[in-house]
């Protein structure tokens, strides 16, 4: 079933299991798929790394903020709260697809406010949610990716609820605490703990992922504070909680990790900030990623048959060719 090149003069065309040159007509194609002989669809696939920005922790006895959201597809690794890994995404070249960097939230504002929320993280249809706010004084911890610690006189049982999929819950606050005490917001691998009558509750940890080819965790809950020792933050970038004046800190930046909680005796000076997210693609290392119009900031690298792409701020759209 040859197909000619060109009329009289010219080398005969058969379809094979990779290529069919020149114009076949569909019974033709119906007979060499038959037969074994004809291009097989083979799909694209992107693994992904999709972590949002972490929540912001409050102010003033304060919650510390839940991580970001944190979706992966890397084979043997998991999703945050506990979930396993996702599928690829598959992809069709020279389309474009959509990816985001969620920033963190911002810290809460003097005396009682509740830190800001992270914004979410995206790739094509995959979304991960910003992280819970940290409560500022007597309020709730925020729900999110991972969810916001609560603060000091806040109800029982109002800590930030986690993403499913994506993190956990905050921490409850030890609601009489004689040392003012917060709970540790929650982080992608674990729940923030509860705060007791003279600590504050520590950050929920991250996961760990090794889809740049080192293991790097990520997506830890910042610390609730207290007027005795704050809450550490969670592995992975979660800021620690403030210990009486000092020792606050933000979530690390690209971890989404979540900002610690500011103190009682410190309140003018706002909460921590909580961490940016970021993205990471897997592919190929035979296809070539752009970034049609601009507007991401991200580098590459390649090794053992994949190229990793970092995304580290910004939006826009991503192509393949």
């Amino acid at each position: 079933m040859p197909r000619w090149n060109g009329g009289i003069i010219g080398v005969a065309n058969n379809p094979t299991s990779t290529t069919a040159k020149g114009v076949w007509s569909l019974s033709e194609q119906f007979k060499a798929e038959k037969a074994g002989n004809w291009p097989k669809f083979v799909a694209i696939n992107i693994n992904f790394l999709v972590i949002a920005g972490g929540g912001g922790g409050g102010n003033n006895s304060a919650g510390g903020g839940g991580a970001g959201g944190y979706r992966n597809s890397v084979t043997g690794e998991t999703s945050g709260g506990g979930a396993s890994a996702e599928s690829p995404v598959t992809i069709t070249l020279s389309t474009n697809y959509t990816v985001t960097v969620g920033a963190g939230g911002a810290g809460g504002l003097s005396n009682t406010g509740d830190g800001g929320t992270g914004s979410n993280s995206v790739f094509s249809t995959i979304t991960s949610s910003g992280g819970g706010s940290g409560a500022g004084y007597s309020k709730t911890g925020g729900n999110g990716g991972s969810g916001g610690g609560s603060a000091r006189d806040s109800t029982a049982g109002s800590k930030g609820t986690g993403t499913a999929n994506q993190g956990y819950d905050g921490g409850t606050a030890f609601a009489a605490s004689t040392n003012f005490t917060g709970g540790g917001g929650g982080g992608a691998g674990a729940v923030g703990a509860n705060s007791t009558n003279t600590n504050g509750g520590n950050g929920g940890a991250g996961l760990s992922s090794s889809i740049t080819g080192s293991a790097v965790t990520r997506g830890g809950g910042g610390g609730g504070s207290s007027n005795g020792t704050g809450g550490s933050g969670g592995s992975g970038g979660g800021g620690n909680g403030a210990s009486d004046m000092s020792g606050m800190t933000a979530g690390s930046a690209n971890t989404g990790g979540g900002g610690g909680g500011q103190s009682n005796n410190n309140y003018p000076v706002n909460g921590a900030a909580g961490g940016s997210g970021i993205v990471i693609l897997k592919y190929a290392d035979t296809l070539t990623i752009s970034n049609p119009g601009g507007g991401l900031t991200y580098t590459t690298s390649t090794s053992g048959g994949f190229t990793v792409a970092t995304f580290t701020a910004g939006t826009g759209n991503v192509s393949w060719s």
